[in-house]
């Protein structure tokens, strides 16, 4: 037989009593503080307790009141909070879990999708398109400059065509290594403008319609002592159709698409054209001028001076 003798077992009974003392002891926290302030106090402890007992009609041995007392005395049932840290707060954030889990799982999702949008999506979306406009600028407006330039070099019929085509060719260039997209595509559009222009044809013709002006005489806000003399023009194309062209107004200096307006000519021209008209009311030579395919200007049959008006 073992020489170690086990501990026998408080009955159950007892064990309640320990307890129900213990829980009595920490409700009278006023009782355990005035008693136990000194030593020597723990049998008027007990003996208090004993009172209250029996005063309930309690029989409770002393030995379970002594278990009671020295439980009390060595805080074996007091609770110490743990010390505050980091493990503590994840201690803490993980019980009250229910709490804040769900709220806090939405935000984030939204946050990952965005994130996902932002990174995944958008900003792959920004670059290409940044560098897609890099290429275009690098690359495509200057190749494009030079396929119209080609155009222009080889359907023109006058050499000034080729060395305006050279130059906006070299500045837009120009424009273009230097980043300006802007300046760039203006060079662009002006030669694709000289490129038309050399393509366009068409008969210009004095306009010879009721309720229209044949032609006109104004006063230069520069000069009121001279006088300026116009006739009214159109530009008919194969077609039979009056066409649209971007005219130079001298008055004012600005480019305005009209598909009326006044050259200015000589007085003796003018003359010569308002006889014809009063004649027989039409102007047998209405023909003044011819633009054909490969030039820049029209080839006029009668005098002009060089000025144009878009308002009368």
């Amino acid at each position: 037989m073992s020489d170690v003798t086990a501990k026998p077992v408080a009955p159950l009974d007892e064990v309640m009593l320990a307890m129900d003392v213990v829980d009595t002891l920490r409700h009278r926290q006023d009782l355990v503080a005035r008693e136990l302030d000194s030593v020597g106090k723990e049998q008027q402890l007990i003996a208090r307790l004993r009172e209250i007992y029996h005063q309930q009609g309690i029989e409770v041995p002393d030995h379970i009141l002594r278990e009671g007392v020295a439980a009390i005395a060595d805080s074996r049932f007091a609770y110490t909070p743990p010390a505050p840290g980091f493990g503590t707060t994840l201690a803490r954030l993980y019980v009250g879990r229910k709490r804040w889990g769900k709220p806090v799982l939405v935000a984030a999702t939204v946050l990952l999708v965005a994130m996902i949008g932002w990174f995944g999506v958008w900003q792959p979306y920004q670059g290409n398109v940044a560098e897609q406009a890099r290429i275009e600028l690098a690359e495509g407006l200057p190749a494009q400059m030079d396929a119209i330039y080609q155009s222009i070099y080889e359907e023109t019929k006058v050499q000034s065509a080729v060395v305006q085509a050279e130059d906006l060719r070299q500045r837009g260039k120009a424009f273009a290594a230097e980043g300006n997209r802007e300046g760039a595509e203006e060079m662009v559009a002006r030669l694709e403008a000289l490129r038309d222009q050399l393509r366009q044809e068409y008969t210009l013709r004095i306009v010879n319609r009721s309720g229209v002006q044949s032609g006109f005489w104004s006063f230069p806000e520069i000069n009121t002592e001279a006088t300026n003399y116009y006739v009214v023009v159109e530009a008919v194309g194969a077609d039979g159709n009056v066409l649209e062209l971007p005219i130079l107004n001298e008055e004012t200096n600005q480019i305005e698409t009209v598909s009326m307006w006044g050259v200015r000519v000589p007085e003796s021209v003018y003359d010569a054209v308002a006889a014809d008209k009063r004649d027989d009311g039409i102007i047998q030579g209405g023909e003044i001028g011819r633009k054909s395919y490969g030039f820049l200007d029209v080839e006029y049959n009668i005098q002009v001076l060089g000025g144009a008006v878009t308002q009368w």
